[in-house]
């Protein structure tokens, strides 16, 4: 089963980033984009983006963007987000839940009771948030008759990482997803969750912009947020897609595995050797 009719597509956490660049890729295949952010317009915040902006390059990519302001740690507005989906769509085919809420500590050093604790906001927005709007999406995934939920997630789930707020919302995203699988495979709807390596976002280029002697050879690694977008879209066509569903995939692999690179020809190499296996689960038992 693969999903390759014209989509219909929610990106959450959508006004810069990660989920700028996959709903953009995601926009070129002509797919309707929903892209969710609390950020409306550029200059609202002190990163540069905004769902506004968004949309529109989904748009000029060759799709259709629409804006939806909305703050993921308001289930109110999530409910209104899947509502209006509904009633102008019908249906979802791919949610990619990316929301996520990064304090401005989350790169601080030191052990965790150093660092402020609004570091547990990454339990709100990046891990409820998901589960929320994947409640909220589940009756539209239904409608379709087939569907993906991506959860975008990183190596962090396995390793230490920016300290133990963000390893274990990580963690728990991951096994979120292989629950979900299992509770979805009945309607054919599959559940994944993406490490994504190093990303070129405007946080990051900022940094290295700022040393570029310094991270030269790690930029030449990273990897851009369109280029996770077009490994949803590929991983969302896959006939074989219900054989991955439940699992924790790196993205750079299944890159590799679809022929998808970046747009410069770069393929960008799993962590894998350096960081070790992705994490895995056993099947779920039904009592």
């Amino acid at each position: 089963m693969g999903l390759a009719r014209d989509r219909v597509i929610v990106v959450t956490g959508a006004s810069r980033g990660a989920g700028k660049g996959i709903a953009r890729a995601l926009g070129a295949t002509g797919a309707t984009v929903y892209v969710t952010g609390r950020t409306q317009r550029d200059g609202d915040a002190a990163l540069p983006g905004g769902i506004e902006s968004t949309a529109e390059a989904v748009t000029a990519a060759g799709g259709v963007g629409v804006p939806v302001c909305c703050d993921h740690g308001r289930d109110a507005d999530v409910a209104a987000l899947f509502e209006r989906v509904g009633e102008e769509q019908g249906r979802l085919d791919i949610l990619v839940n990316n929301a996520t809420a990064l304090p401005a500590s989350i790169t601080d050093t030191g052990p965790f009771w150093t660092k402020p604790l609004d570091q547990a906001c990454l339990f709100d927005v990046g891990l409820r948030s998901h589960y929320v709007a994947s409640w909220y999406a589940a009756p539209l995934l239904l409608a379709a008759g087939a569907g993906l939920v991506v959860n975008t997630s990183s190596f962090g789930g396995r390793i230490y990482m920016h300290g133990p707020a963000y390893g274990a919302g990580k963690a728990a995203i991951d096994k979120m997803a292989h629950d979900m699988a299992h509770d979805f495979r009945p309607y054919d709807v599959a559940v994944v969750s993406l490490w994504m390596g190093l990303l070129l976002t405007e946080r990051t280029r900022a940094v290295f912009d700022a040393q570029p002697e310094l991270y030269r050879d790690l930029e030449a690694t990273a990897e851009t947020p369109e280029f996770s977008g077009r490994i949803i879209d590929a991983l969302a066509r896959d006939p074989a897609l219900m054989e991955k569903s439940g699992q924790v995939l790196i993205g750079a692999e299944l890159a590799a595995h679809y022929g998808v690179q970046e747009a410069d020809g770069r393929q960008p190499p799993s962590h894998r050797p350096l960081f070790g296996e992705p994490t895995t689960y056993g099947v779920a038992i039904v009592e």
